[in-house]
């Protein structure tokens, strides 16, 4: 198959282009970074360089593909500029027009757990916007919905390292369902690789470990055995995201995102369709890389 992936050599796209140049399939890689060209084209697949952004230079991407894989890019929360919601849109807006355009009949998007939820999502809630624009595209579409990814955890070393605690307004005695990027690359390839079966939405979960149990695990690995995760309120987890300059308006769309994990309403989709089962990286896996990126800070 001739198959176009964005999101350049990140933590999802990398593997997932491996897995399928691996497979026999003619890969090319969206980038807005020339310097990834050579990168690229060293795992066997071609390079696309220009912007997600770019209506016109997606079409021209897309066109003459068997099937796409898109995703919104990662964007600077502590940019005081940034206008999340807008940035997310236009990206959004900018594939469905691709999508019709090309002529392309087989799509996997990026969502994510909460995606169901019209409002109440915090920095998530576009994505909602999205899937209902894709899904008015005569295509045949995967939204696949990933959980709270392992990588996040990294956010709290600065807090492990000054205080000693993992502190947030979700977890606790609470389930957080995490994921690898690595599980979700290898669902996106199953996805991707399939024939077209009309719209469908794929939740993607590695491990259902509890806050205080992930603390245990991180602790472990980074040899402080009591490490604790602590429940913290709403205003608190606000103050402390601001505090480190976070741009406030995300930082409240966060926060609303957290609460929602934590009081059901976040998961409350996911619960109901479940991966039929979980990914192979488990949290003790990902504990090992936490520690060796926590012993480098």
């Amino acid at each position: 198959m001739k198959i176009t992936i964005t999101g350049s050599l990140g933590n999802i796209s990398k593997p997932l282009t491996q897995e399928l140049v691996q497979k026999g399939h003619q890969v090319t890689v969206i980038s807005s970074s020339v310097e990834k060209q050579a990168e690229i084209e060293a795992l066997g697949a071609l390079a696309a360089i220009g912007s997600v952004e770019d209506a016109a230079f997606l079409t021209k991407a897309f066109t003459g593909a068997d099937a796409v894989y898109c995703m919104i890019p990662r964007a600077n929360y502590f940019d005081p500029n940034l206008d999340l919601d807008a940035f997310t849109r236009k990206i959004g807006n900018s594939y469905a027009e691709a999508i019709s355009k090309s002529g392309v009949k087989r799509v996997v998007f990026l969502s994510s757990i909460g995606a169901h939820l019209a409002q109440n999502s915090g920095i998530i809630q576009r994505y909602n916007e999205i899937e209902a624009a894709l899904n008015q595209i005569d295509v045949s579409i995967t939204f696949m919905r990933p959980t709270s990814f392992f990588y996040n955890l990294l956010a709290y070393i600065p807090s492990i390292k000054s205080q000693g605690i993992i502190a947030c307004n979700y977890g606790g005695d609470q389930i957080i369902p995490w994921v690898s990027p690595n599980d979700i690359a290898a669902a996106i390839a199953e996805e991707i690789t399939t024939l077209p079966d009309g719209k469908k939405v794929r939740y993607v979960a590695s491990e259902e470990v509890t806050g205080d149990e992930t603390a245990r695990v991180l602790g472990e690995a980074i040899g402080k055995p009591d490490l604790k995760w602590v429940l913290i309120s709403d205003e608190e987890t606000l103050n402390g995201l601001v505090n480190v300059a976070m741009q406030p308006k995300i930082a409240k769309g966060l926060v609303e995102m957290y609460a929602g994990l934590y009081n059901g309403v976040l998961g409350e989709d996911y619960y109901r369709n479940r991966p039929a089962a979980m990914g192979k990286v488990k949290l003790a896996d990902y504990a090992k890389e936490f520690a060796a990126i926590y012993n480098q800070k």
